[in-house]
């Protein structure tokens, strides 16, 4: 483990209190580890001191002089074993600053670490039950008991959280439901989007389809999650109607996924055997993801649980129009005259097939539809995330706030 505590706590000059931060990641290659990031830098930037524990935290918010790194390895490259030394390290560090600074907030990310103070969820593991039928017998067994522990955990700390985060207000009812925690101390809070979230110029989607190889008349479907064998993301339904798709001689669109996991390979090996291989193409992990988006035409996501969904967030804030289940966080957003681009049932392939059809039909339109949920994603930034994260803090919720500070993309 690294920690660098002695060599920064003692030259900071700022008055504030500082933030203990504990979470898997501070970076840019996820979701959630997005989030913390952003939070983090927001914080350090307005002054306030941190401490992040985490397994893997960016060198550009370690460069930071208010910003104290405490490095956690993975034992054995194992999640389990790195988890519970997170809990332990985040917990030791938390002690530490709160006993030298009694105002500190601690901030633990849903059962990671328990801590009576801040609790930001961006999973809840009591809201989905895995479907691995498909998996090797011993994932299966080890995701059991992963699976106990995590729940286990998660109750246990959200139990003793002051204040609950969630991510959308599908997480929120969740929180609400399984644990039975107060809802005047549960808020929402959208996550924010990336400054160079723009709208793709023609220059970009060129550059972008010819990395791909795509002519520029050829629709390009993508889908970007990972390929585990609990089939979360629901890339199965997706490859079940596509084959429904491609049998049609109309269906003139390309697939491409971006994506890694457990799964990767049985699906590069069903999709080679298949008569639409041609048709489709498994990335597997990509950083390059924004330049995916710039060829894209439509992004679905048949998610069977998706307590937000980043992934769709930025796809619509290039300007490509998303297909995503009803039970994603991100489907709240979505306003009335885009509801046709919402899955009622992640199941339903046949559904699936119906709406990429319509979608095709129109698909010039749909891009002009999506302009204006594009712009108000757009427009609720990282540092406004943080901003109303820290002002729910600081007010400690009292009475008569709403429970939810994101913009809302309401329409009349």
């Amino acid at each position: 483990m690294t920690d660098n505590w002695t060599g920064m706590a003692d030259n900071w000059t700022s008055a504030a209190s500082p933030w203990v931060m504990i979470a898997g990641g501070f970076h840019q290659r996820g979701g959630m580890d997005k989030a913390n990031a952003a939070l983090a830098q927001y914080l350090a930037e307005r002054g306030t001191p941190v401490h992040l524990v985490a397994h893997r935290i960016d060198p550009l918010i370690l460069k930071h002089p208010l910003v104290t790194a405490h490095l956690v390895p993975r034992p054995l490259k194992s999640f389990l074993l790195g988890e519970l030394c997170l809990e332990w390290y985040g917990r030791a560090t938390a002690m530490r600053v709160t006993s030298r600074w009694p105002n500190a907030r601690v901030l633990v990310n849903g059962g990671n670490c328990k801590w009576n103070d801040l609790n930001w969820v961006h999973f809840v593991h009591h809201a989905w039950e895995n479907r691995d039928r498909r998996a090797p017998a011993w994932f299966s067994m080890k995701d059991r008991l992963t699976r106990f522990l995590a729940k286990r955990r998660e109750r246990n700390a959200l139990n003793h959280a002051r204040i609950v985060l969630a991510n959308s207000e599908r997480t929120r009812n969740d929180l609400i439901a399984h644990f039975k925690l107060d809802p005047r101390r549960v808020f929402n809070v959208y996550l924010g989007s990336d400054s160079f979230s723009k709208a793709v110029t023609p220059r970009e989607r060129v550059l972008a389809r010819d990395w791909l190889g795509i002519p520029e008349r050829r629709p390009l479907v993508v889908f970007i999650g990972a390929l585990g064998h609990d089939q979360r993301k629901g890339f199965d339904v997706l490859w079940s109607a596509w084959r429904r798709l491609c049998e049609s001689s109309s269906w003139d669109a390309e697939l491409v996924v971006a994506g890694d996991g457990g799964g990767l390979a049985r699906w590069k090996t069903l999709v080679e055997k298949s008569p639409f291989a041609g048709r489709v193409r498994l990335l597997g992990f990509t950083e390059r993801v924004p330049d995916l988006l710039a060829a894209a035409d439509l992004l679905v996501s048949p998610v069977r649980y998706e307590a937000y969904g980043l992934n769709v967030q930025e796809a619509i804030c290039r300007g490509v129009p998303a297909m995503v289940s009803a039970c994603a966080g991100i489907a709240e957003r979505y306003p009335q005259d885009l509801l046709e681009m919402v899955l009622p049932d992640a199941e339903d392939v046949g559904d699936l097939v119906t709406r990429m059809l319509r979608w095709r039909s129109k698909m010039d339109q749909w891009k002009i539809s999506f302009a204006p949920l594009a712009l108000t994603l757009r427009n609720h930034t990282w540092n406004d995330m943080a901003r109303e994260i820290v002002s729910v803090v600081e007010h400690e919720g009292l009475a008569g706030e709403p429970s939810c500070f994101a913009v809302s993309t309401e329409t009349a």
